[in-house]
């Protein structure tokens, strides 16, 4: 059976979102020291008391922009924005019918839409709109721009758009820029997935170091430039913030460390607080690299509106090549 690529990134990020919902916001100390101890596999709970299996806002989000793409067979940023709308205002895109688990700057990007109808500039530009909101629904770019083929320069041109919707600092759209060469050296390059991370990196610094106005922003995401160094890197000194720089480190950290999905996952939403966006990032990267089959049956079971997920991303590749 042909590969479905838009099958296994897009339910690695949905698996990693849920996985890690009921321990958002929790200290990993805290994750540790329940009674059920570290996270093992899905749970139900958390600060939404969610069933097992239930998605956030993360989800929800990207699967927007998915179906906006698979609907026009093209990227239209302002019918993504509208995908927004629907979500936000009328619970579109979420497991129940109802939106929970809102970003302030995606609220707000939103809202500024809503009220003056222009996509490229409702997202936010200030120093704080550097959250982890658009790296963590950014997959269904990554996927158009590798299946369209486009060059390097139109691919990081979609990304920042699709990306800028709601976190139009450099900064953020940057961090959507290196997922996105990740993404292409996973599906292109050949050996171990820190291998091809590693290329994928490269040609990430490479594309924005040429560019001087890009330097000061890709400083901040220094420490992945050698991941031979960085994997020796001690848990205390990852952190798992809601900070865009600090949530790509987490879950590249994670992959690197581990050699299979289900420990790559598991390692991302033990390590906390924004739990569910680094296993959302974290398992779009891993599922492209083991596998639709090298996610965990009895997490895809639990999963919900799988089949309508899938669905969709079955569209996705027949409308999008």
């Amino acid at each position: 059976m042909e590969r479905n690529i838009w099958i296994d990134g897009m339910m690695g990020v949905i698996v990693g979102d849920a996985l890690g919902c009921p321990v958002q916001f929790m200290a990993r100390e805290e994750i540790v020291d329940r009674p059920e101890g570290a996270v093992t596999g899905m749970e139900s709970g958390g600060v939404y008391h969610m069933p097992e299996g239930t998605w956030t806002d993360d989800s929800s989000m990207a699967l927007a922009a998915l179906d906006s793409i698979v609907e026009l067979g093209e990227v239209d940023l302002e019918d993504i924005m509208d995908s927004f709308v629907d979500w936000y205002e009328e619970g579109e895109y979420t497991p129940f019918g109802e939106s929970f688990d809102m970003g302030n700057t995606c609220s707000i990007a939103i809202e500024t839409f809503e009220r003056d109808r222009d996509p490229m500039t409702c997202g936010g530009v200030s120093e704080r709109s550097n959250g982890n909101g658009s790296l963590m629904r950014i997959m269904p770019a990554c996927l158009y721009a590798y299946a369209r083929e486009l060059s390097t320069k139109d691919a990081i041109k979609v990304v920042h758009e699709i990306g800028g919707l709601t976190h139009n600092h450099l900064r953020a759209k940057i961090a959507c820029g290196l997922y996105y060469f990740c993404v292409k050296a996973i599906l292109d390059k050949e050996g171990t997935l820190m291998e091809r991370l590693q290329k994928g990196l490269d040609e990430g610094f490479f594309f924005y170091e040429k560019d001087i106005t890009n330097r000061v922003e890709l400083a901040y995401y220094g420490r992945l430039q050698n991941l031979q160094e960085f994997v020796e890197i001690p848990e205390r000194k990852i952190r798992s913030t809601g900070y865009v720089v600090d949530s790509i480190e987490a879950a590249v950290w994670s992959l690197i460390r581990t050699n299979n999905f289900r420990e790559a996952l598991l390692t991302a939403v033990n390590l906390g607080d924004d739990a569910d966006t680094v296993g959302a990032i974290a398992g779009g990267l891993a599922a492209l690299y083991y596998g639709y089959g090298g996610i965990p049956e009895e997490w895809l079971s639990v999963i919900k509106r799988r089949e309508w997920i899938e669905d969709l991303s079955r569209k996705a590749a027949v409308t999008i090549r």
